[in-house]
């Protein structure tokens, strides 16, 4: 029995794909937004929160201007540096054993995630992933030079392929609809996990959709009888 993947590489969103960081992610928002004298979020409210870069979520949500959205992302991520950036975060079932086995596979894979890049390293190093990822790419400290989904998946592919990866068959897996969004904008097709944060029609537009690990191997690893 040979085990092939139909794709050339695979790259990773990180929040609500990967990795359930949302209880860290709650607690940090309440700290900030009650700094800037603003109402916490509720936890169903986190879908507005985890997905886009958060400079845009501090306007979007609570009606920030871009000099105070700034401001708000600063003091979050100083919370976060206190706290650790892993804490409290946990894998969602089978992905980092799926993740293992594309890698054993031969499967080059990288992250393409809107979370900055250090903290997508930390998580990465945390979870002991990072030795199955080629490249592990976020958004700049600023996340705004590189934030949108869009120029991270450009960034992860540039990387791949300056280490001689071929990326003529890439795929994005992912939970929001920025994820589907970004990677049509590389013709890079998605495959949706509904397990992440999202509303039901975010997946519109995803070539599949999948509601576990098990599912989503099938999509992406195939065994043929030797």
């Amino acid at each position: 029995m040979t085990i092939r993947s139909p794709w050339t590489c695979i790259l990773w969103d990180v929040d609500g794909t990967v990795v359930d960081a949302s209880e860290g992610i709650l607690r940090r928002l309440t700290i900030a937004l009650t700094h800037f004298g603003l109402p916490a979020p509720t936890r169903e409210e986190l879908v507005h929160w985890i997905g886009p870069p958060l400079y845009d979520s501090f306007q979007a949500n609570v009606g920030m201007t871009g000099a105070r959205a700034s401001e708000a992302v600063a003091y979050y991520r100083e919370i976060g540096k206190k706290d650790g950036y892993a804490t409290g975060a946990r894998l969602y079932p089978g992905v980092g054993e799926l993740i293992a086995e594309l890698d054993a596979a031969g499967v080059p894979q990288a992250t393409a995630s809107s979370k900055p890049e250090n903290q997508v390293r930390v998580l990465m190093d945390h979870f002991a992933l990072a030795p199955h990822l080629r490249v592990i790419v976020g958004a700049t400290p600023d996340e705004k030079t590189l934030a949108t989904k869009a120029d991270i998946v450009a960034e992860a592919l540039r990387q791949l392929r300056e280490k001689g990866v071929d990326t003529s068959r890439p795929v994005l897996i992912g939970d929001r609809h920025h994820d589907i969004e970004g990677g049509a904008a590389h013709d890079v097709p998605v495959v949706f996990v509904r397990w992440g944060f999202s509303w039901p029609h975010e997946s519109e537009g995803a070539q599949a959709i999948v509601d576990d690990a098990a599912q989503l191997r099938s999509l992406l690893l195939l065994e043929d009888d030797a």
